[in-house]
C-alpha cells in the first residue's frame, strides 16, 4: 500500500532532522532516564527490549549495555542508520527494524518491554498506537510511555511555536500525569507509577544557546560546567522529589510505567 502524502511528509521531515543531528556531541537526550527508569523495575539481562520510534536509541542501546536483547524500529532510515553506528563503536548487537509503530511486525507477547519517548505526542489519536504496544507485550511485561508535561513553561513555549509554525517538530501535544495514566489503563493495561524529571540544564540556558549559535554563530556547550558536589547533590534531590506526585506537575517531561496484566 502506497504512504499517504502525510506520512511522506513526516518520514521527509525526521530523515532530514536526523541527517542534521547525526553529531550526538551536539545533540541533546534523555540523559539516560530511560535506561534508569526501566532498570528501576529490574534487570533486562536476556530480556527482550524494544524501544519504538527510536531516534538516536541512546537508551536502548544502554539497556543493551545491561544484557538486553535489544531491538529499535522506526521507519526513518536516518534514525536506524544513527542507532547502528553508535551500537558498532561500542560493540553492542542490536536489531534494527523499519516499520510503522502502528502495524509492527511482531507476534503478540513478544516483548518483556516495550518503550517510547517523543513519539506519542506526535499521534492526534494515541490509542492505535498505545493498544500495538500492549499487543506485543508479554503478559506480566512492562510497557513505559514517556511524554511532555502540560503545565511547565517549556510546553507554553512549544504551544506558541507551533501555532506560528516554527516548533521543529511539527504539530505535537502534551499529557498531565492523570491523563496519560487514563490512556494506558484504557489499552489494557495496569499503571505500576508515574515519574518525572526535570530540565537540565534549564530551558533558560537552552534558549540563550540556540539564540547565540543562529545570532551570532557562538556555540555554548551543551551543558554548563558545575562543581561535582552540585550534580551530585541534585541527583540525589531529582531520585527522591520527583517520585512524589506533586512535584510531576512541575516537571517538564513524565512517563508511566504499566504492566500488561
Amino acid at each position: 500500500m502506497p504512504a499517504s502524502p502525510a506520512r511522506v511528509s513526516t518520514l521527509e521531515h525526521w530523515e532530514s532532522y536526523w541527517k542534521g543531528h547525526a553529531n550526538l556531541e551536539e545533540t541533546y537526550s534523555t540523559g539516560g532516564r530511560l535506561t534508569r527508569e526501566i532498570l528501576a523495575d529490574g534487570p533486562v539481562a536476556g530480556r527482550a527490549v524494544l524501544e519504538v520510534g527510536a531516534g538516536s536509541g541512546r537508551d536502548l542501546l544502554g539497556l543493551a549495555r545491561a544484557g538486553a536483547t535489544g531491538v529499535v524500529l522506526d521507519y526513518s532510515p536516518a534514525s536506524l542508520a544513527l542507532v547502528r553506528r553508535q551500537a558498532r563503536s561500542q560493540g553492542l548487537a542490536v536489531h534494527l527494524v523499519q516499520a510503522d509503530a502502528l502495524r509492527m511486525p511482531f507476534r503478540d507477547g513478544a516483548f518483556d518491554v516495550v518503550f517510547h519517548q517523543g513519539l506519542l505526542e506526535h499521534f492526534r489519536d494515541p490509542m492505535p498506537l498505545l493498544r500495538e504496544n500492549a499487543r506485543i507485550a508479554r503478559r506480566g511485561g512492562r510497557v513505559i510511555v514517556d511524554v511532555p508535561q502540560t503545565f511547565h513553561l517549556y510546553t507554553a513555549m512549544k504551544r506558541l511555536l507551533i501555532a506560528g509554525g516554527r516548533w521543529f517538530a511539527g504539530w505535537e501535544t502534551q499529557f498531565t500525569p492523570g491523563a496519560l495514566e487514563r490512556l494506558l489503563a484504557a489499552s489494557g493495561l495496569s499503571v505500576k507509577r508515574t515519574y518525572g524529571e526535570w530540565m537540565v540544564p534549564g530551558l533558560w540556558y537552552r534558549v540563550l544557546r540556540e539564540v547565540l549559535k543562529r545570532g551570532l554563530r557562538v556555540t555554548l556547550p551543551l551543558d554548563p560546567a558545575g562543581p561535582r558536589w552540585w550534580r551530585g547533590a541534585w541527583d540525589a534531590a531529582r531520585a527522591r522529589l520527583a517520585r512524589a506526585r506533586p512535584a510531576l506537575y512541575t516537571c517538564h517531561v513524565i512517563g508511566t510505567v504499566a504492566v500488561k496484566p
